[in-house]
């Protein structure tokens, strides 16, 4: 039998302008006594999260501050933040201020600080054991100030395994923040490639979730094996098309002026509802091929963001194969991805073909100053071989794939998007 059922969750939301001078009152809501709030030396240096700390102390509750989450999480820094959080709890509730980076640092360490064991007990299988958290987390509230990750409204913590050289991550649904305050006024000082890499992040969250495996094509399950990604579904669908056009007029304007208030706003809320989509629909082969992209990375260090390691950021990494991805996703859903390119796009050509999408998205690639493909971030065709070995182990992500996927279709996607222009 196949599925017949869809799930949808998503934290609450507070959205706009001064959101973030609120958390104080919004811990409250959960008896919040004490708190940890988590940030990254970058953003720290912005001083929101010291107005933030002093904001939520006004109201009376105890805030102590960890601001040494990683850029593009590591095990070793994660484990870092873990051994810091258990030595300086407990905590009533937890409180993320940053990218993707920080807010999945803030759900590992509330994972570990309510549960037992270490972080391999809990990553995704066949990289670690995927085990269930056996307790309820506590409150996290997560505010983003990069626009992209969309880690505020999912249950995925994403992290580099540094001896394995893979990225993989943790996903279970109480790794769900349990509020998002998006506060477009964080963002304004987001450089210039940071929102173009984490923009195409929002982009790609909503072209994968959008082009995902129907919910209703896969084997019917049992209540107990519901997973949060269920596959392309009515509601995620709503979201993801909202996103894509949000971003058809936001994303360029954003990037090239990035004190324009409107345009960060808008890409604001692109990120909020692509998160919205793909937290429940999921993601596939541009988002499995990131995964090696970014932990295999040797000497790429992209303007915008610390210089001190080499990086491929994770919406440039994912960005990178999702031309050639659409391409051959295109005969499962050919009307989905035409509809996509032209919410993009809305001046784009009327025909219909498996090239509109990838055309599109290459153009946009191009004007907002991305690499123009896999040799730029330092990689050839030597290494093909082992970026397939690294995506073929993020089969949870492949099977949300609509057509199946084998190694000889990722050695071709990978191997064509050397250089996209």
């Amino acid at each position: 039998m196949n599925e017949t059922v869809f799930t949808y969750a998503a934290p609450g939301l507070k959205f706009g302008a001064g959101a973030s001078a609120e958390i104080g009152h919004d811990l409250g809501q959960y008896d919040a006594r004490r708190v940890l709030l988590i940030t990254d030396p970058g953003v720290a240096a912005t001083g929101h999260p010291t107005r933030i700390a002093e904001q939520i102390a006004a109201a009376g509750i105890e805030v102590v501050v960890f601001e040494d989450a990683h850029v593009e999480p590591t095990d070793e820094s994660l484990a870092g933040a873990v051994e810091f959080g258990r030595s300086e709890g407990p905590f009533d509730a937890y409180v993320a201020v940053g990218g993707g980076s920080a807010i999945d640092t803030a759900k590992a360490v509330n994972l570990l600080g309510t549960n037992e064991g270490e972080l391999m007990d809990y990553i995704n299988a066949p990289v670690g054991r995927a085990l269930d958290p056996e307790h309820p987390l506590k409150p996290l509230i997560a505010v983003p100030t990069t626009t992209g990750t969309g880690s505020e409204s999912t249950t995925i913590c994403v992290l580099d395994v540094l001896s394995l050289k893979v990225k993989t991550g943790i996903s279970h649904p109480r790794l769900r923040p349990t509020q998002a305050v998006v506060d477009p006024e964080l963002s304004m000082s987001q450089p210039a490639m940071v929102t173009a890499a984490a923009g195409m992040d929002i982009l790609c969250h909503a072209l994968e979730s959008y082009t995902a495996r129907w919910y209703a094509e896969f084997p019917a399950k049992r209540a107990a094996e519901r997973v949060p990604y269920c596959g392309a579904n009515p509601i995620a669908d709503m979201w993801s098309e909202k996103a894509l056009s949000l971003l058809a007029g936001a994303f360029r304007t954003a990037v090239r002026e990035g004190s324009d208030a409107p345009a960060r706003e808008q890409m604001a809320l692109a990120a909020t509802f692509a998160g919205m989509g793909f937290g429940n629909a999921g993601v596939h082969i541009p988002h499995a091929n990131a995964y090696p992209i970014a932990g295999r990375v040797r000497d790429y260090r992209p303007a915008g963001y610390p210089q001190e390691e080499a990086m491929v950021p994770h919406g440039m990494a994912v960005s990178l194969t999702a031309p050639e991805a659409f391409r051959f996703t295109f005969s499962a859903a050919p009307e989905r991805h035409l509809a996509a390119a032209r919410l993009l796009d809305p001046s784009s050509a009327a025909v219909d073909s498996p090239d509109l999408l990838p055309d599109v998205l290459t153009t946009l690639m191009r004007d907002i100053g991305l690499p123009s493909g896999l040799a730029e971030v330092g990689y050839d065709d030597r290494d093909v071989s082992d970026l397939v070995e690294g995506s073929l182990k993020q089969q949870r992500l492949l099977a949300t794939a609509p057509c199946e996927v084998r190694a000889e279709d990722l050695a071709h996607i990978f191997a064509d998007s050397m250089e996209h222009w």
